[in-house]
This record gives C-alpha cells, structure tokens and sequence, in this order.
C-alpha cells in the first residue's frame, strides 16, 4: 500500500527558475492577449479625432495608467525573450540544466532592462 500526501501546500513548492521564466511566459501571453481588445479601442479611438485623442492622452498621463501600460511593456518584453528562448530551445539548443538557468536569468534581465529603457523614454 502506498501513502500518498494528503496536503500539499502549492505556495511552499520551490520552482526552479527556468520553470517560474515559462510560467511567466505564459502568464503574459494570456495578459496581453486579454488586454488586447481594450488597447485596440483605446488606440482606435484615439485616431477618430483630436478631441478622443486629447481624452487618450489625458486618461494616458495618469500615473495608476502609467503604472499599468508599464507592466504591459513588461509583459510584451518577457514574453518576446521567452518566446525566442523557447523556440531556440525547441531545436534543442540550451537545454542543458546550466544553459536553461542561464537563459532564464537573461530573459529577465534583458526584458527588465528593455522595460526600463524603453519607458524611460516613453514616460
């Protein structure tokens, strides 16, 4: 007979990096591609005419929005590293225990520094 766990406590499970990159990875696919309809309405009503664009642009230079529009640069950026770290690995490239953590590390890295640069300049 063997004993299983009856509990098991999700919160204190220890992921590796490379696991909690893929995770985040597909976490950010499904927050970009929920926001993307209301990103769409906002960009398509800001092209109707100058008065939608100056509301756009008022709603836009609040900081809660900001803050908001920033976490979704973040996201874009994650999950274009982690995308093109995926595929390199789909063609079984890096996928050694070292390599994967290495690139997991890189990944947020290049994508926390591209949010930073590009928002600076976009802020």
């Amino acid at each position: 007979m063997t004993t299983r766990p009856k509990y098991l406590n999700l919160l204190q499970i220890r992921l590796p990096l490379p696991a909690l990159v893929s995770i985040m990875h597909r976490a950010s696919g499904a927050v970009l591609f929920l926001s993307l309809p209301i990103l769409l309405f906002a960009w398509q009503s800001s092209l109707t005419s100058a008065d939608t664009f100056d509301a756009f642009r008022q709603v836009a230079s609040n900081w809660c929005v900001k803050i908001v529009m920033l976490a979704l640069l973040w996201g874009y950026f994650h999950h274009l590293c982690a995308g093109i770290r995926h595929l390199v690995m789909d063609i079984d490239l890096g996928t050694e225990l070292a390599t994967a953590r290495l690139t997991g590390k890189l990944v947020l890295v290049i994508s926390i520094t591209l949010t930073i640069v590009v928002g600076a300049c976009l802020w």
